[in-house]
């Protein structure tokens, strides 16, 4: 299954700039700098990396599913290494399943194969477990998001927790209040090019390219904003989803 869009590419010998530059704009309904994107595929870099997060949280839905497929395929074909950041620590943090790890790495690897079902082509697609990631360098890890936390207010901080589904205004706990701070260095962390989130987390993403525009922070980032699927039209198409994946 997939988006005869990314499906019918032909081989990235073949595409030109402009051809790489629609198909990868396409994905987001807000690129951040469109300029910076033309740049990136211009340089003729080989290495190009895009990311996006996921938290174990529950059962997927039909844009989770077969949507973040699609996008995916696309800039894969488009030359691009996708990191899936796989959050099980975020999951704990905004206590998901419990705050149970052996639940919420269940819900993980059970998305991964929804994916692979659905029809990602996994052969540029990187899936990373954040907790194995971080506790194998997590000195370079902290010290990112510590100081990340030390450029921003915590007002700013806690605008940016409707990502979690909160709002600023909520009863949190203290572990929400690191949550931002720790999603805008999984991008430094990770080193990649483009940030693939839904619109949903454009206030993490713009704190990200604020922090990226600081002198002494050399990494510039691209986000790209997607929208976020219709909630109603996900749960009417869910037992559908089910059936094309099961077929």
């Amino acid at each position: 299954m997939g988006d005869s869009s990314a499906m019918d590419l032909p081989d990235l010998a073949n595409l030109t700039v402009d051809n790489r530059y629609d198909v990868v704009r396409s994905i987001g309904e807000e690129c951040v700098q469109e300029d910076e994107l033309r740049a990136l595929l211009q340089s003729g870099r080989t290495d190009l990396s895009a990311y996006d997060g996921f938290e174990p949280s529950g059962r997927m839905h039909i844009a989770q599913g077969i949507l973040k497929a699609i996008n995916v395929n696309k800039l894969t074909k488009c030359g691009f290494t996708f990191k899936f950041w796989v959050a099980d620590f975020f999951a704990k943090l905004n206590n998901k399943m419990g705050g149970d790890m052996e639940k919420i790495r269940v819900v993980g690897r059970y998305f991964v194969e929804i994916w692979k079902a659905a029809g990602m082509d996994m052969t540029n697609v990187e899936m990373l477990w954040t907790s194995d990631v971080i506790n194998a360098q997590p000195e370079k890890y902290w010290t990112l998001v510590m100081d990340i936390a030390t450029r921003f207010n915590l007002s700013r901080v806690k605008r940016c927790c409707t990502i979690m589904g909160r709002e600023d205004s909520d009863d949190m706990l203290a572990s929400q209040i690191l949550y931002p701070c720790m999603q805008a260095a999984d991008i430094f962390f990770l080193n990649v090019d483009v940030c693939q989130l839904g619109m949903d987390q454009r206030k993490v993403n713009m704190l990200a390219r604020d922090y990226s525009s600081l002198p002494e922070i050399k990494k510039k980032v691209l986000t790209f904003s997607r929208t976020k699927f219709c909630k109603t039209l996900c749960e009417c198409n869910v037992d559908l989803f089910w059936r094309i994946l099961l077929a």
